[in-house]
């Protein structure tokens, strides 16, 4: 008898199916009835073109007539896209309707820029620093006070001074820099974005499973919302263009070939153009990697992990490289100006107890650390759990401004689209494979709770330096002995002030009516420096000389604020009424 040990072929991983995105949505025959839903997004595209339209039209028939004509004619295309999209047959033809709304969303960007390029400080910083890279001058660290004022905003900082430099890398200044001649003022840097806005929401329009399209067209041209950002001049925007094809099916990313040259490419553009996507970078190769891991092994998804970041970095040095070698040490700590410039506290987030609903605190850089504490939580959960948190990849990020000291919602409003894009190409079902680490305690018969025991662990010290942030109490006690008024202006105040804390603080003065904060009042007199348990009288004068009165009901605070530490301080001022 003849026996023989048959032994299996070895197998080798392979990379899981492609999950089509959206599900079954995803399989469209062009031929077939359209979805009903697919109907309902395509009339939700073209209703959100609806907002801020009116507003354009009213402008532009004052001395723009051609222009509120074209306005006229979106709202005929706008109606019968609507009447169509309930009433085409195929799939094909609602799809050419998704064109019809795309088009006439990007002829409503464009014309809002005619009417409205004038632009922000966004915008003015960059066409300053644009003007100053053709010259061949220095373009970080150089402050530019003339631009400021005269409706455009300032960005105060605790030092009681304002920041009137460029603090962005330098890929929207030096796309600024040809289009200086076109128009005037900062129009040219209003172009980029908008013109950046407009590529990025068809980049998107065409990548999409077709039923999907009409989402890009809602999220990035509908509502009303980033194209006013574009118009304003937010470099941000070019940032989020950028991202856009880097999102779309990022699961794919790390297979090789030139759509991975291409993700990564635009990934170091995105870096170079603002800060933001260096928040998304790590989430995005953590994802990668595990993905990689699980279908081809720790080495292979190393190596794909280390050709995105090579490529991606290669073009980032490239863009800065003119910037590197001219000015390093002006462009270092210009690119990381928002990290390091210690602005006023500002926002919607969880600061908003210690600049509103309480008189301050003593400890407001712990807001800053639980910003930075709750980012590396969330990353850490992300990497332990990513079969469950991978589809949320593009929102985790900015989860952590939510407690920092500056937590404005542009910093995860502007990045929506991302959201949206990674919705449709990333679903859930791209991750069944995705390695995750498992730590011993997560691998035993309770991991249920182990889980939530880990979860608790790594956001714990972000609650808790939120916690010390916001029970501080305020240093300064500011008791007003005298306000100097005239009719319904405000001339100036005298105030005591007694220093509660051991530290020695430098205070520096406003008065708000509303949210954020108001410029400095001059001090005309009292202590530059106030000691511990120190008491110091300061006369305080407005910056223009006067202060309108609000009418009456509105809040009116004098608020206190010091950058080493840094702490803010507010008494309310009751003001009798203004005689008639």
């Amino acid at each position: 008898m003849y026996s023989a040990e048959i032994k299996p072929a070895p197998t080798r991983r392979q990379a899981p199916a492609k999950v089509s995105p959206g599900g079954t949505a995803g399989r469209w025959n062009p031929d077939d009835a359209p979805a009903q839903w697919h109907r309902v997004l395509t009339l939700l595209a073209d209703i959100s073109l609806f907002i801020g339209t009116r507003p354009l039209w009213a402008q532009a028939a004052s001395h723009r007539l051609l222009v509120a004509a074209v306005v006229s004619l979106c709202y005929a295309s706008i109606l019968a896209s609507g009447v169509l999209a309930l009433v085409v047959r195929r799939g094909r033809s609602l799809a050419r309707v998704d064109l019809v709304v795309l088009l006439t969303a990007v002829t409503l960007v464009v014309c809002g820029l005619v009417m409205n390029h004038q632009g922000s400080d966004e915008s003015v910083l960059t066409t300053q620093a644009a003007h100053e890279f053709v010259a061949g001058h220095q373009v970080y660290g150089r402050p530019w006070p003339w631009l400021f004022g005269h409706g455009v905003a300032l960005t105060a900082t605790m030092n009681g001074g304002y920041d009137f430099t460029y603090g962005y890398p330098p890929l929207a200044l030096m796309l600024t820099a040809p289009l200086l001649g076109v128009g005037h003022g900062s129009a040219a840097a209003t172009m980029v974005g908008t013109g950046a806005l407009i590529a990025g929401a068809v980049v998107m329009w065409r990548m999409l499973p077709v039923p999907w399209r009409s989402a890009a067209t809602i999220s990035c041209l509908g509502l009303g919302l980033l194209p006013t950002y574009a118009r304003l001049g937010y470099p941000a925007i070019l940032a989020c263009a950028l991202l856009i094809p880097v999102v779309l099916g990022w699961p794919r990313m790390g297979g090789g070939g030139r759509g991975d040259l291409a993700r990564a490419a635009c990934l170091g553009a995105a870096c170079a153009a603002q800060q933001l996507p260096w928040f998304l970078a790590p989430f995005l190769l953590a994802g990668v990697y595990a993905l990689r891991r699980g279908d081809l092994g720790a080495r292979a998804a190393a190596l794909a992990v280390g050709r995105i970041v090579g490529v991606a970095a290669t073009i980032w040095l490239l863009i800065n490289a003119y910037f590197i070698v001219s000015e390093p040490r002006t462009w270092f700590s210009g690119i990381a100006l928002p990290l390091t410039q210690n602005a006023d506290i500002h926002g919607q987030g969880l600061v908003d107890i210690s600049l509103y609903f309480t008189d301050g605190s003593g400890r407001l850089a712990w807001y800053a650390h639980a910003s930075l504490l709750l980012a590396a939580g969330l990353l850490a959960l992300f990497v332990l759990f990513v079969r469950r948190l991978g589809p949320a990849a593009t929102v985790l990020p900015w989860c952590a401004f939510y407690v920092a000291t500056r937590s404005q919602d542009g910093y995860y409003l502007l990045m929506t689209p991302l959201w949206v894009a990674a919705a449709i190409t990333a679903p859930w079902q791209s991750f069944r494979t995705a390695w995750q680490p498992r730590p011993v305690f997560l691998r035993g018969p309770h991991r249920r709770p182990a889980r939530l025991a880990a979860i608790a662990l790594l956001l714990a010290p972000s609650a808790a330096a939120v916690t010390v942030a916001a029970t501080g109490s305020p240093p300064l006690h500011m008791r007003i002995t005298e306000a100097r008024r005239a009719a319904h202006e405000l001339t100036g105040l005298t105030v005591g002030v007694t220093n509660r804390g051991a530290a020695s603080l430098s205070p520096h003065f406003t008065v708000t009516t509303g949210q954020g904060m108001n410029r400095y009042w001059s001090v005309t007199s009292g202590p530059a420096t106030l000691a511990g348990h120190a008491f110091g009288r300061y006369e305080l004068r407005p910056p223009d000389g006067k202060f309108p009165l609000p009418r009456a009901g509105v809040r009116l605070r004098l608020r206190a604020v010091s950058e080493s530490p840094m702490t803010l301080s507010s008494t309310d001022l009751h003001l009798p009424a203004a005689p008639r």
